[in-house]
């Protein structure tokens, strides 16, 4: 391959789109086995190429020359081949700095916690201390190498302020790992993770459900993917090509999903949201019939309620991890947090908001099959909805009218910047 990304497991990486829209080049993905790393890079059949997990270390040595920033953090992300001479760089520090800087957190004088010991862990010293922070801790699950215990963190420095996570906890296929409970850190003033798929890790949702500013890692990602574009080139991108590239894959990436009462147009509503934007539609009510064999309703009247709850929150979970698509939810979907930070790990939530007289009670509707009942189930969810909801969508018309609504508000969100 001329240019592309080295690493064990690759099939998360949002590299390829990133750098595709950066430059005019084909970029490879290339998962190395340990025992394959020393031969590829003695090869050196490459233009200039990303290293990511586990090797940003492990390259070192083959080096023939690099940057003064890569030697002082210890790790390298990018190396350049110049007429069969290997030259390393670190522009994780460049993304880094980047993401800091995007969610306005002051590091002057802080107590930073990095959680992880790897290389990108290292990157995170090097950046939080030019940037001030009074004192930098590292954690991790041994406490070997000077880092302290997860456990030990929380005791020692609960007064911490700001934690950058560094560590692969959350990450695609695992989104229910979280490395800290951050309710042990009570004088926290921020959060980031470098993990970037999914958009936002439950480390990241809980930071941003206790008030806090949090980001995940995908802005790091093309922030230090625009520096390495410009190492490869030797020349400068324009100046809003992080923004415009960040805006683009975010929006590319990011699920559109319908909640609200049975009756109130989601079916509907996101099936022409599919169709407009060309991407895949999935139906949670659908979904579990085609894998029970039995209707939501008849899953209720033969097995209860809760039966179905674990069935729904299932399916939710995974369709969740998918990326760029349409959800419609069932009307109960909200009664289970993890079911909303499943759907808000890849998603913007979208309440389709109908009037109370304007749903219909319907026979397949076991939980709102007559007036009193869907009355009953609206009062109890609607506060649930809303609060849930990145967005309420009135549906006050037809139902082309809120699909485009929905169109309209979406890619204004993410192109914003």
């Amino acid at each position: 391959m001329e240019y592309g990304l080295i690493g064990e497991h690759l099939p998360h990486s949002f590299s390829k789109e990133i750098h595709e829209q950066l430059a005019d080049y084909t970029y490879a993905l290339r998962e190395l086995r340990p025992e394959e790393l020393e031969p590829f890079l003695q090869k050196r059949d490459f233009r200039a190429i990303n290293v990511t997990i586990p090797y940003k270390q492990d390259v070192i040595p083959a080096l023939d020359e690099i940057s003064d920033s890569a030697r002082e953090i210890g790790a390298v992300n990018t190396i350049v081949n110049r007429g069969g001479r290997l030259c390393g760089y670190n522009t994780d520090c460049i993304g880094m700095e980047a993401l800091i800087r995007r969610i306005g957190l002051p590091l002057a004088g802080r107590t930073v916690l990095v959680l992880g010991t790897g290389g990108t862990a290292r990157t995170a010293q090097y950046v939080v201390q030019r940037l001030g922070a009074a004192e930098v801790q590292t954690v991790s699950r041994s406490g070997k190498g000077g880092s302290l215990t997860y456990e030990a963190a929380a005791t020692d420095y609960a007064g911490a302020q700001v934690i950058l996570n560094t560590t692969p906890a959350g990450m695609f296929p695992h989104p229910d790992a979280q490395a800290v409970d951050l309710t042990r850190f009570p004088a926290l003033e921020g959060v980031m993770d470098v993990v970037y798929n999914p958009l936002r890790t439950r480390l990241v949702l809980q930071a941003r459900g206790l008030g806090l500013p949090a980001e995940g890692g995908l802005y790091m990602l093309v922030g230090q993917a625009v520096a390495a574009v410009e190492i490869f080139r030797g020349e400068a991108l324009p100046a809003d090509a992080l923004g415009r590239v960040f805006d683009a894959v975010r929006a590319a990436k990011e699920n559109l999903v319908l909640t609200g009462m049975p009756g109130s147009g989601k079916t509907t509503v996101g099936r022409l949201l599919a169709a407009r934007l060309g991407r895949a539609y999935y139906d949670t009510d659908e979904v579990i019939a085609a894998r029970a064999g039995r209707s939501p309703a008849e899953i209720i009247r033969a097995d209860g309620e809760t039966a179905f709850r674990d069935l729904e929150q299932a399916v939710i979970a995974e369709l969740s991890q998918q990326t760029g698509c349409v959800i419609a939810t069932g009307g109960g979907a909200v009664l289970r947090e993890a079911n909303i930070r499943h759907l808000k790990s890849n998603g913007r939530i979208y309440f389709l908001d109908r009037a109370l007289g304007d749903i219909l009670p319907s026979d397949d509707r076991p939980l709102s099959s007559d007036r009193a009942a869907l009355e009953r189930r609206y009062r109890e969810r609607y506060a649930t909805y809303r609060a849930t909801a990145d967005v309420v969508a009135a549906v006050n018309g037809p139902p082309e009218t809120v699909a485009e609504f929905i169109r309209k508000e979406f890619f204004n969100e993410n192109f914003r910047h």
